[in-house]
């Protein structure tokens, strides 16, 4: 008998709103949630995955929801020491998040692939969902500036998203492959939900890698995104300007159009009702609803919405 349960491709800070509502409303066991490694960095010679950590702590209670990321009431020790010896500082790793990715590098070198790391810290940290990265494999998103081509936490942290944007490029992601466990979890899902993160640098490299894009556009499930955009703004970080860079029109129907091979239903604003007929006419359904989560009461509505919306039942 198939188990019940929910797959969400996720970023970072939209999706961390996005499952702290679901959490509220099915058992957090049944939640798979595919996260994006393109976001995976090298600092300080440790293995950094933000999106991943984001997700965790959020699922731990012990995310900063003030800031979006990172841990509740951090202290930067380390950091300012670390500083006083000239070393970088533009990525500002707290103490206790610096724990994690002591760990995290750790069980990398004893020989553990990053699925059985992050399944090892979730399980530590208290989280009954399924953290799954998008891949073991090596993807780093590329923002190819005027100044040259930079990493993305180059490019979002360091530089604060200011350069122009000429490109995005998924390194690795061709070559990539996704875990059985990931490919199972979307085959057999009750609904694939694409949370509300950035349709380029959260969501675009999980579908760059060919079998998982593959697996969505075969689901039995329900694809459903939550529109990451309200008009032609972001709710939060540079996806209205990254939409832009890569040929999509900043709005609910370019991001329907970023998914528009695997996408059965795709939510959006109340007030961007009028986006629904020329979404429609792409063969996507729209379902429309209030999408800006200011706390967890609306992060639980929103999340309500969709179970109920492309519910199906159990194969």
């Amino acid at each position: 008998m198939r188990t019940t349960h929910y797959t969400v491709l996720a970023g970072g800070t939209g999706a961390a709103k996005f499952l702290r509502g679901l959490v509220q409303i099915v058992p957090e066991d049944q939640i798979h949630v595919v996260v994006n490694v393109g976001d995976d960095t090298d600092i300080w010679g440790l293995h950094v995955s933000p999106d991943i950590d984001s997700i965790t702590y959020a699922l731990s209670g012990k995310l900063d929801t003030d800031r979006g990321w990172g841990v509740r009431d951090e202290t930067f020790r380390c950091l300012e020491a670390i500083e006083a010896y000239g070393m970088p500082s533009w990525f500002r790793l707290g103490d206790r998040d610096l724990a994690t990715h002591l760990t995290r590098t750790h069980l990398l070198r004893s020989g553990l692939t990053l699925s059985e790391t992050v399944d090892r810290m979730a399980k530590a940290a208290g989280v009954k969902a399924r953290v799954l990265p998008a891949s073991d494999d090596p993807v780093r998103t590329k923002i190819e500036t005027p100044g040259g081509v930079l990493g993305f936490q180059e490019f979002f942290v360091r530089e604060q998203w200011k350069p122009e944007v000429r490109s995005v490029a998924y390194a690795g992601a061709a070559e990539a492959r996704a875990p059985a466990a990931v490919l199972d979890s979307i085959r057999e899902a009750q609904i694939v939900i694409i949370a509300p993160s950035n349709p380029i640098t959260s969501v675009g490299p999980i579908l760059a890698i060919h079998d998982i894009r593959e697996a969505l556009r075969c689901a039995r499930a329900e694809v459903v995104a939550i529109s990451p955009l309200i008009g032609d703004s972001a709710v939060s970080g540079p996806a209205a300007k990254l939409m832009e860079a890569c040929g999509y029109d900043v709005s609910p129907e370019g991001v329907a159009r970023c998914y528009h091979d695997i996408l059965d239903n795709i939510v959006i604003d109340v007030s961007d009702a009028g986006f629904a007929a020329s979404i429609r006419y792409e063969t996507i359904g729209v379902q429309v609803t209030n999408i800006l989560m200011t706390n967890e009461k609306a992060a639980r509505e929103l999340a309500e919405f969709v179970i109920h919306e492309n519910s199906i039942a159990a194969g």
